[in-house]
């Protein structure tokens, strides 16, 4: 059963047959992918996106389709690592973001509302009062909210005006239908300006890689950079409805928005691999709470995690040249897709981007995270199974409430018959002899 999106009907294209050359060739068809070839084209950049299975179908045709710059409690952590300046261009970043979506979209049949943001705590007002305290600071109109309709009590919530929300499909098919698309079109290696698929090859000047997880390993470290996260989303009729858009600012804490009278319930998140709630937790707390609703749809979906919340946008390494990647972006795909289309497309141009250095996927890696990921690399690594993730080696967990093989080191996942589900992984597990 999949998510609430994938009724709508996306354009087909046809995978490439033998060479092309273009200027700008983007690996993935994403949000990210799709936004990068968007504005490439307004430039009148000769642009073509190869995607190895169908458009959006993969993380964005599961996402929960906020379009906000309140990425959690996040302004404060970025204010301590980066400084008021740092954490500034972030929350231009998105603003800027939100504020094409709104442009777009007035154009565009996708169900684009505008509705304020909450980021709720039940039990430590503190940390809502530095948010806003770091808020005030950036000069943006946060406010504190009080009363909320959620069926349980909070101490209050940090409120962000005027964000949104959409249908990501509908959204994305009106950009497609003017793009250069291959569809069914793996890249299987990349060769200085040369992408090399199952049926032929494409040169290109510039190549983006926005295909969730970087798949180059040789380069830029992604492996330790960055771990993926698994959420649960359940689709509610006969549940309340109510404004806006909410999430606990605790970890994994529960979501909520609304889809025309469908409540959308977020949460039972835990990082790829490992156990955790699931739709389990959804299930216990639908009955609970509002135990007239019916569960007439379920999903998951899954994140990569960067070791410090800010993106990695920009030069794959210090050392690619005229190679690029957008990952990384922290459960906010929406907003962060935009971003990182609009600081890509000015790298490509040779326009200035005040938010480039912030985003540089070669900043400093000196972060408490690496250390935990780089631990759970080593201990699958050394881990008996005998199912290999074909990425990096490290053993497999079976994923009972997903029927799946799920890798703990990078966030791979295959069927049970080992089809491959989730990237860094480029290939189905090899069947045994």
């Amino acid at each position: 059963m999949g998510s609430i999106w994938q009724s709508q009907h996306m354009p087909h294209f046809p995978p490439l047959w033998g060479q092309t050359h273009v200027d700008v060739l983007v690996i993935g068809g994403g949000m990210a992918g799709l936004l990068c070839a968007h504005f490439l084209k307004q430039a009148g950049v000769n642009c073509a996106v190869a995607e190895a299975d169908r458009l959006a179908g993969g993380v964005t045709q599961n996402t929960t389709a906020k379009i906000t710059s309140q990425h959690g409690l996040l302004y404060r952590q970025l204010y301590q690592r980066f400084g008021r300046e740092g954490a500034g261009l972030y929350l231009e970043a998105n603003e800027q973001a939100l504020r094409v979506y709104k442009q777009l979209c007035r154009e565009i049949d996708c169900d684009f509302t505008e509705q304020d943001s909450f980021i709720f705590s039940k039990n430590d007002r503190q940390k809502l009062e530095e948010e806003l305290t770091v808020l005030q600071d950036l000069k943006y109109p946060a406010e504190l909210a009080e009363v909320l309709p959620l069926p349980f009590p909070t101490v209050g919530a940090v409120k962000f005006p005027n964000q949104a929300q959409f249908h990501p499909l509908k959204f994305l098919s009106h950009l497609a239908d003017e793009l250069t698309v291959y569809e069914n079109t793996p890249v299987r290696q990349l060769a200085k300006n040369t992408a090399l698929t199952d049926h032929g090859k494409i040169t290109a000047d510039h190549i983006i890689v926005a295909t969730h997880f970087p798949f180059l390993n040789k380069h830029g470290s992604y492996f330790l950079k960055l771990y993926q996260q698994r959420s649960y989303v359940l689709a509610l009729e006969n549940a309340p409805d109510f404004p806006g858009m909410y999430l606990d600012e605790g970890e994994n804490g529960l979501s909520f928005r609304h889809h025309k009278g469908t409540l959308l319930l977020g949460g039972g998140g835990h990082r790829t691999g490992k156990d955790g709630g699931g739709w389990r937790t959804l299930e216990q707390f639908t009955q609970v709470h509002y135990p007239q609703a019916v569960i007439t749809r379920r999903w998951a979906t899954q994140d990569c995690m960067s070791l410090d919340g800010v993106p990695y946008i920009g030069s794959y390494s210090a050392r690619t040249h005229n190679l690029y990647v957008a990952a990384g972006f922290n459960k906010w795909g929406m907003t962060t897709s935009m971003a990182a289309a609009r600081v890509l497309t000015d790298q490509i141009l040779g326009r200035d981007n005040p938010c480039a250095a912030l985003f540089s996927p070669s900043r400093s890696m000196l972060q408490k995270q690496l250390m935990i990921n780089a631990k759970e690399a080593a201990a699958h690594l050394l881990a008996f199974s005998s199912k290999r993730c074909p990425h990096m080696g490290c053993a497999l967990k079976w994923n009972p409430q997903e029927h799946s093989w799920d890798c703990p080191c990078h966030g791979s996942r295959f069927t049970e018959e080992g089809k491959l589900l989730n990237n860094p992984a480029t290939g189905d597990l090899k069947r045994k002899k």
